[in-house]
């Protein structure tokens, strides 16, 4: 049932929501579309050019996350294929909500013909970015499980990471805008499967700056990626993969 397009969700809390969507406009460059839904809750960041790729989503309840939509020709008839890998089911609402074998929660949804990648955009420094990775993170108890999930319901080539052996990247065909990168947690860490984005950068230094000037926070600094957090709490990334 290889998606021919993935969407990732940015969900928040209400209480913080438009704050968060402000930051994350801000941050991309894009545009943000009119709410729809029952009660507005949901809207789309609309890129400059290309098909869009995140989305926005204020919570009636719990904390704030990132769930995925699979884009495919027949959700319904999907579900078969994510149960036998090892999924679960949980509504379906006309979008189909399953849950990954760690309790990971996405849906299936219909294919709109999407196909044309963003490029990068130039925010002003001389160098270019765009939201290019969705990072899963996994205890290491469930690890494998979660990895073979993933791998079966999108058909993706899964490559290794030169970094550490904790990553596991699952690669698209050409014409998708994201990749999928499995993390395994340390023994310590077992709150759950849970996600975050992770930004492609020129010139990470700068982008840094330019984070920081819109409300953003560092965490911390390592070799080949920054651990950032938004003005509502939200954990990012940015790196060194190249942007196009």
């Amino acid at each position: 049932m290889s998606p021919t397009w993935v969407t990732a969700f940015l969900d928040s809390a209400g209480a913080h929501h438009h704050e968060s969507v402000g930051f994350w406009q801000e941050a991309t460059g894009y545009a943000v579309s009119a709410p729809r839904g029952d009660d507005g809750e949901f809207a789309t960041l609309v890129p400059p050019d290309g098909d869009a790729f995140l989305r926005v989503q204020r919570l009636h309840q719990g904390h704030d996350r990132i769930h995925l939509d699979l884009h495919v020709t027949d959700p319904r008839a999907a579900v078969a294929g994510v149960l036998a890998a090892g999924g679960t089911f949980v509504v379906d609402r006309g979008h189909v909500v399953m849950a990954s074998p760690g309790g990971f929660v996405f849906c299936l949804v219909p294919e709109a013909g999407e196909s044309r990648v963003p490029a990068a955009l130039d925010h002003g420094h001389g160098g270019r970015s765009r939201v290019y990775q969705v990072a899963i993170d996994v205890p290491r108890a469930s690890y494998e499980r979660e990895l073979g999930f993933w791998h079966a319901i999108t058909g993706w080539d899964q490559r290794s990471s030169s970094v550490t052996d904790d990553f596991r990247f699952l690669v698209p065909p050409s014409g998708q805008p994201l990749r999928l990168l499995l993390q395994r947690l340390g023994a310590g860490d077992d709150g759950g499967v849970r996600a975050r984005l992770d930004w492609a950068t020129s010139d990470r230094a700068a982008e840094t700056e330019r984070h920081l000037a819109i409300g953003a926070h560092v965490l911390a600094v390592l070799p080949h990626w920054t651990v950032m957090r938004d003005p509502t709490g939200r954990v990012y990334c940015l790196t060194d993969a190249r942007p196009e």
